[in-house]
């Protein structure tokens, strides 16, 4: 049993990391020997990659890029919750604010830009609102239908027996909601890394996004490449924590669905 979970590790393991291998692979032969300015090989990338993000440089623009998205990221989601379920548990509520949100959520966040420098100035705290006025929306309404979907017979059951408050909210609210919140959380963090870039690349001083688009100006084209390169492996290694504590909160729902499937 043991080794039958090994291979299986294994497996699983191959398949994750046989297409960027193979893409990566596809790249580096592809590009080797370019002359073009705007197409390095590979291995310039890599190279100058090595050199320029130091432990100083990612200091200096990695380490508040990933401050401002997980803020950001953490507001949208403890604002996004906490309304969605306001909104789904009470049907009234919903249909006062449902024109009201639909208008909102029809708005892209980077067109907010600007105003949002208008009122939070060129600070952390402009990018932080833009990430947060982006990330906000898959959380929200994704908790409106967790809700909404609630079994009745269970809502019943606890009403009848008496358990209300925190722990009709704990137990059976954010319990049954859960797996679709954690799917708007994780769409909200693929949109939290893109708005991160955006944001950064207006009136800033550092960051990823204020670091690519200075090799861009400044025409370090292998510089440039080398921060996408490093915003990508980013987001597979936020995408792969995120999948770690979603395995984890929703232990109880994968095993019942696996139950389910076995049935």
């Amino acid at each position: 049993m043991k080794r039958l979970t090994l291979r299986t590790a294994a497996l699983r393991l191959l398949l994750a990391a046989g297409l960027p291998v193979l893409l990566a692979t596809v790249w580096w032969f592809a590009s080797a020997g370019s002359t073009d300015v705007y197409w390095p090989p590979l291995s310039t990338i890599l190279e100058t990659g090595r050199e320029v993000w130091t432990t100083e440089r990612i200091a200096a623009d990695v380490v508040p890029s990933v401050t401002r998205l997980l803020l950001g990221y953490t507001g949208a989601a403890v604002l996004g919750v906490a309304l969605g379920i306001v909104i789904g548990s009470f049907p009234r509520v919903r249909a006062t604010t449902e024109p009201v949100l639909e208008f909102l959520r029809a708005v892209p966040p980077p067109v907010l830009v600007p105003v949002i420098m208008l009122f939070a100035g060129i600070g952390d705290t402009m990018k932080i609102v833009v990430i947060v006025s982006g990330c906000v929306w898959p959380v929200l309404l994704n908790t409106v239908e967790g809700v909404r979907a609630i079994d009745s017979v269970l809502s019943d059951t606890a009403r009848s027996y008496g358990i209300e408050g925190r722990a009709r909210l704990g137990h059976l609210v954010l319990r049954s909601a859960s797996p679709q919140i954690f799917a708007g959380l994780r769409q909200a963090l693929s949109i939290g890394v893109i708005l991160m870039v955006i944001s950064e690349m207006f009136a800033a001083s550092n960051g990823l996004g204020f670091a690519i688009v200075q090799f861009q100006r400044s025409f370090a084209i292998p510089g440039m490449w080398s921060g996408i390169l490093l915003l990508g492996l980013l987001g597979v290694l936020l995408a792969l924590v995120f999948q770690t504590v979603e395995r984890r909160a929703l232990a109880w729902y994968h095993g019942l669905r696996r139950s389910r499937r076995a049935s």
